[in-house]
Order: C-alpha cells, then sequence, then structure tokens
C-alpha cells in the first residue's frame, strides 16, 4: 500500500497524529497500521480515566503545556461527539503534619502552571470528601473523568469517515528509511510512505529502532493493578482522593477514583511486569523479562527503590496490602469490600543512569517522528500531542 503518512500504533496519541495531520491536509493519505485487532487495547484503553488539569508537571515542560492544551481539547471532543465526562474534582491529602510542606510545594507548582488549587485544613477537605481523615489538603476543581477507550473507538470511527484506513492486526516486523521516504513492514502487508510516525506505546524504543532510530531511553514494564470498591465502602468516595506525592519515589501511590460510569476504583499499584503486555502476575515473556533484567538502567532503578519495589509487589500478591493503602486515605473503607479489577502496564522510560524520564520523549530523523515516551497525562494531553507531531510530520513532506 502507499501513502503519504504512516502512523504506527493506533493508540490515543496514534489516532489523534491521524486526525491532526487528516484535517491539516484534506486528501492526505494516511494510514493507521496497529497490531491488536481494535484500537486502544493497551494503556489508552487500560488507565484510570482522569483528566489531569496539570497539578504534577514541572513548570515549562511538555507534560504541562501538553495537558493544559489536550485536556481542554479532549472536553470539546467529548462534548460534540456526546462521550462521557465530567469534571468532578481532585482533592489531595496530607495524611500527617510532615506531609504539609510537600503539599505547599505541589500548590505552588500547581499555580506555576496555571492550575486553580484551594488550599484546604482538615474542615476542608472534610466538605469535600468526608470519609477522608487528613491534616490538609488541595482541591483541584478542573480534574475530571473521561472514558479514554470510548474516545479512541470514536476518533477510529471519524477518521475512517473521513478517508484514513486504520489497518488492525497489523504487526510491525520490520521496516527500512530512505531519502525518498519510509517502508513499514507488517504481517498484513507492507506501506510505503513519504513519511512516518511512531507512536507504539510500550513497544515504541523497540519500533523506532526498527527504523534506524537510537531513542535516548529504555522502555521497562510496570503493571498497575486496580481493586474495586464495592459495597458501603463506595459510597464514601465522592470523587478523585490522592496521597501527596513523594518524591523519593518514582510513582503517585494508591489513590481513589469514582470513575465516569460511577463506580470506584483503588491503584494503580506499580509492580514490574514480567511482559510489555503482562497484564497478570503469571505472564512472563522470556525477551522482555531479561532484557529489563540486562538492563544497567534498570539495575540502578532497583536499588533506590528496593523497599517500594517489594511494597508494590506485595500489593500484587495480596489484596489486604491493597487495602491497607487505601485505607491511609479511607480510614473507614471495608477490605471486604475490595475485589480484583483489571489491571494495565505503563511503560515507564528509564535514562541511562537509571533515573525516569520526566516528560515526554519525541525523537526525530529525516523521514520519521517517534514518540517514544508518552507517560500520563499522555491520554488527557493525546489530541495537543498530536497536534505538534503531525506538524513535525508534514514538514516532512
Amino acid at each position: 500500500m502507499r501513502a503519504d503518512l504512516a502512523v504506527v500504533g493506533g493508540g490515543l496519541v496514534g489516532l489523534a497524529v491521524a486526525k491532526a495531520a487528516a484535517e491539516a491536509r484534506p486528501g492526505l493519505r494516511v494510514v493507521v497500521v496497529e497490531k491488536e485487532d481494535d484500537v486502544a487495547r493497551h494503556q489508552s484503553g487500560r488507565n484510570s480515566g482522569v483528566l489531569h488539569a496539570g497539578v504534577y508537571y514541572r513548570p515549562g515542560s511538555r507534560k504541562a503545556e501538553f495537558s493544559r492544551r489536550g485536556k481542554a481539547a479532549m472536553e470539546a471532543f467529548c462534548d460534540e461527539e456526546d462521550l462521557p465526562w465530567h469534571r468532578s474534582g481532585k482533592t489531595i491529602v496530607a495524611v500527617t503534619d510532615d506531609e504539609r510542606p510537600r503539599l505547599a510545594a505541589l500548590a505552588e507548582r500547581a499555580r506555576a502552571n496555571g492550575v486553580e488549587v484551594d488550599e484546604l485544613d482538615a474542615a476542608g477537605v472534610a466538605e469535600h470528601e468526608p470519609a477522608v481523615r487528613a491534616v490538609a489538603g488541595l482541591w483541584v476543581p478542573a480534574t475530571g473523568v473521561a472514558d479514554f477507550g470510548a474516545v479512541a473507538r470514536r476518533l477510529a470511527e471519524r477518521l475512517r469517515q473521513s478517508g484514513v484506513e486504520i489497518r488492525t492486526g497489523a504487526a510491525v516486523t520490520g521496516g527500512r528509511e530512505s531519502a525518498e521516504g519510509v517502508v513499514v513492514e507488517t504481517t498484513a502487508g507492507a506501506v510505503e510512505a513519504r513519511a512516518l510516525v511512531t507512536c507504539a506505546g510500550l513497544w515504541a524504543d523497540r519500533v523506532a529502532r526498527l527504523f534506524g532510530a537510537t531513542p535516548s531511553v529504555q522502555l521497562v514494564p510496570f503493571r498497575g493493578e486496580y481493586a474495586a470498591v464495592t459495597g458501603p465502602s463506595a459510597d464514601l468516595v465522592r470523587g478523585l482522593i490522592y496521597p501527596v506525592p513523594d518524591p523519593a519515589f518514582p510513582f503517585l501511590g494508591v489513590h481513589l477514583t469514582r470513575r465516569v460510569g460511577g463506580t470506584v476504583d483503588a491503584g494503580p499499584s506499580a509492580a514490574l511486569a514480567f511482559a510489555r503486555d503482562g497484564y497478570r502476575l503469571r505472564d512472563v515473556r522470556f525477551r522482555d523479562l531479561s532484557e529489563t533484567l540486562a538492563s544497567g538502567a534498570f539495575r540502578q532503578l532497583a536499588r533506590r527503590h528496593l523497599a517500594m519495589g517489594l511494597g508494590e509487589l506485595g500489593r500484587s500478591l495480596r489484596l489486604r496490602a491493597f487495602g491497607t493503602a487505601a485505607r491511609r486515605l479511607v480510614p473507614d473503607l471495608r477490605l471486604e469490600d475490595l475485589e480484583r479489577a483489571p489491571s494495565g502496564v505503563r511503560a515507564q522510560a528509564l535514562h541511562a543512569d537509571g533515573t525516569l524520564a520526566d516528560d515526554f520523549v519525541i525523537e526525530e530523523t529525516a523521514r520519521a517522528v517517534h514518540v517514544v515516551n508518552a507517560p500520563s497525562p499522555a491520554a488527557t494531553a493525546s489530541l495537543a500531542i498530536g497536534e505538534v507531531v503531525a506538524e513535525k510530520a508534514l514538514a516532512r513532506l
């Protein structure tokens, strides 16, 4: 098949790139190739569904910029397409006095990003989330929830209607780049294109290498497990309840989320996955696991955060450990009201020294743009990321 632009990856970012490119150049021949039998089968369809306002991100970073722009675009798209979403607000809580300085620093960062936050005392926290026991908190009214899987499926539907071809069941097996363009070899046949964008999520670094790129980061998979909060305990959660993040640890920690459909989840955890699509503890792929364990970057990360890693693994093995983390925020939550829920896997990018890549990583060659790292808030920010990446790709035509 011949195209002007080939996009590898049928997640939210890949679909958003195709959307932006097709809208910018009517009549452009765009093809999206996706290895699964439908779009959004991995990170885009297996997340907490939160529309992030931009509280946590370094001012001036791509995360901060794309989150702000992308959230507005995502809300507008959901309104236009009559897809469910709403602003439920987020309460970030300090459970102990020694967490107050981190909470104050977070409020300062949020305001630097243009995000409205209200600083709360214990009574103020109780007004928003009566079941939470905390000494202080932040209220972030702009945070919301959406169904990102539904967004991706609607995006795919609209793209097909506009003439974009989406080839599912087309895993990329190889490729090459020349001065004239690229050839994308897939299990469903080859695609020749004048320019290429790769947005392969959990496999983004590998796919970029297939086309001669040398990614500056390595991806390591971490499984995010969830517990469904049911029965009377679900009534204890009004919106989104988050702990104040600990800068010593690379992940946010277990939080409570009332999803757009009204159900409540606790999670996610962040345990090392033994496969890039390792959604269960028993899912093991030798290549994925051996690649992770052989990585000097991962070994350095593991040495620094061994205790945390063992704790996250404990949550994989014991639901009670999940409940203990959730009850730190909501003490009256009953352990018997927790049930295992579907998990996700996040692609965590590491620098060579074992530190986490704290922003989107977009790398370019003569004919290609590779989105190598698109961590949270990528779902929220996807439409904004798509515009920027599409502009880079169109400049190659």
